[in-house]
């Protein structure tokens, strides 16, 4: 322990606070009585919010990772406690800890039983999520990448719904599935290393080094496919995404919000930080570009469509997760910067927006415990606040101009077409089924004829409703309307992604689709 305390570097004292901070929160909070677990669950998560906030002043997008720290955890198999952020995980970070209290508002008054363990789980759960965004040692991301699994099982077995059952151990099965291969495959590398070199290390600098050396020889394409089922179950990519809907209909609505927001981002991330850096030659051969810009081209059209036709308004916007999240794959494997620029934009607008989304529908569950939309209609004559922000969460889910959705869809078209010109054609008209289906449901729930004597009694947005939807509508607007911050944070990270892969992989993609001179 004394070993391991001398080794961390407590200039890098806020990634440390960040992840302690609610673990702390989960262990004070059972010890006091269940009356005060959403007080207690409120403080401590606003001031990890605070703390995360900070990062925004103290990161300087000029350098590469910083706020780096690493202490020995087990030295005899070369585990270290490692940290750092760079332009790829600081608004990862930012968005984990800025909805968490978010997510406490709205179960202030749905959630009544067993209060202390479930706000005790969300803050677990928050230590698992930012974790695995500034884990630079594999065995501390797979020690993460597993909190952040317990206890989204039991937030949706006990507080879900109906089926909550069903939808909880599905999400295990998939998961757990992705993490052992994920596993098996982080040991191998360590194992082959240690072997050729004579030393155990899972840091990943030193993975990385010795995997881009090529010294896996005829194992990298099998350690490559293992990593990259794990990233594209946790997305999810078509044909994986079965889970997805089960889970986010069942589980309760800040369950819902950070599945949607913070969860599947998981995924991208890791073929940004792991699959691809590690093994750029084999995400990048033709048959892989291939199968990954299809599947991610199938599911923007495939989740739209199946959007379009949702009875159950929570369903839908869980569809059109599938949908968005296709576009930030076809980013990832444009391998430009505008295309990895354009995915980051896109993870944390689908962040902001799906998330107000699911607490939107989650205000309108606590008025009449219905989620379908044709139990709706009229709601802009009796709940004029809460229809104009939906309509405003709606239009920027779909990436008008102006909001937040629109600035990362435009990057990742503008980055992708050079490569792959007939997929993105194809993934343009994502946007249009988006308008599709999330215009039409906007029209039936707040524009039709108030008919239905039930709706006339709804009462609009609280002051409590009104704390949870300010900050994700100015997200929306400031990052729409004024995005270079938020790019200039995030271009050299996307730059060195793709001089990494270049460095191994000249070109990324076939020269045929290349714009000529």
């Amino acid at each position: 322990m004394t070993e391991f305390l001398a080794g961390i570097d407590f200039s890098a004292w806020a990634l440390h606070a960040l992840v302690l901070l609610p673990l702390a929160g989960a262990c004070l909070l059972m010890a006091f009585p269940a009356r005060y677990a959403r007080g207690l669950a409120l403080g401590v998560t606003l001031a990890e919010a605070l703390v995360a906030l900070g990062l925004w002043w103290a990161f300087d997008p000029t350098l590469g990772m910083q706020l780096r720290s690493s202490a020995a955890w087990i030295p005899a198999y070369g585990v270290r406690y490692t940290v750092g952020i760079d332009g790829l995980s600081v608004f990862l970070v930012m968005l984990s800890a800025l909805l968490m209290p978010l997510c406490v508002w709205s179960s202030w008054n749905y959630i009544t039983s067993r209060v202390r363990g479930y706000y005790a789980l969300l803050l677990v759960l928050l230590t698992g999520m930012i974790g695995v965004f500034i884990a630079l040692d594999l065995f501390v991301f797979y020690v993460f990448w597993e909190v952040m699994l317990i206890p989204m099982y039991f937030l949706i077995g006990v507080w879900g719904g109906a089926n909550r059952l069903y939808a909880a151990i599905k999400f295990f099965i998939y998961t757990m599935a992705g993490s052992l291969l994920m596993l098996v495959a982080i040991l191998a590398i360590v194992w082959h290393r240690q072997h050729a070199m004579g030393t155990f290390s899972f840091g990943y600098d030193e993975v990385l080094a010795y995997t881009v050396a090529g010294s896996l020889g005829p194992l990298k394409p099998w350690l490559f496919l293992a990593f990259a089922l794990a990233f594209a179950i946790k997305v999810p990519v078509f044909p994986f995404h079965t889970w997805l809907p089960d889970a986010h209909v069942e589980a309760p609505t800040a369950a819902s919000v950070l599945l949607a927001s913070v969860l599947l981002k998981m995924g991208t991330y890791g073929f940004l930080r792991f699959a691809i850096p590690f093994f750029p030659a084999e995400a990048f051969a033709p048959l892989t570009q291939a199968v990954v810009v299809a599947l991610a081209v199938t599911g923007i059209v495939y989740g739209a469509l199946v959007a379009l036709v949702q009875p159950d308004f929570k369903k839908l916007v869980a569809y059109s997760s599938v949908s968005h999240m296709g576009f930030v794959l076809l980013g990832i494997w444009a391998m430009t910067v505008q295309g990895v620029q354009g995915a980051i934009i896109v993870m944390l607008a689908h962040g902001i927006s799906t998330g107000g989304l699911f607490f939107l529908i989650g205000m309108m569950y606590e008025r009449r415990h219905t989620r379908l939309i044709a139990d709706f209609g009229g709601l802009a004559r009796v709940m004029p606040a809460f229809s104009a922000v939906l309509v405003i969460t709606a239009l920027s889910s779909i990436g008008v101009p102006g909001t937040n959705g629109f600035v990362g869809e435009f990057l990742v078209l503008i980055g992708s077409f050079a490569p792959y010109p007939i997929a993105t054609g194809i993934a343009a008209t994502g946007v249009i089924f988006a308008a599709a289906y999330l215009l039409w449901a906007v029209q039936r729930v707040v524009f039709n004829k108030l008919d239905r004597p039930e709706n006339e009694r709804l009462t609009d947005l609280t002051p409590r409703e009104w704390a949870i939807l300010v900050p994700l509508l100015a997200g929306i607007l400031w990052i729409g309307l004024y995005p270079s911050p938020v790019l200039r944070r995030t271009e050299p990270a996307a730059q060195a992604i793709v001089d990494q892969v270049e460095a191994v992989v000249p070109r990324a993609v076939p020269a045929s689709v290349l714009p000529q001179n």
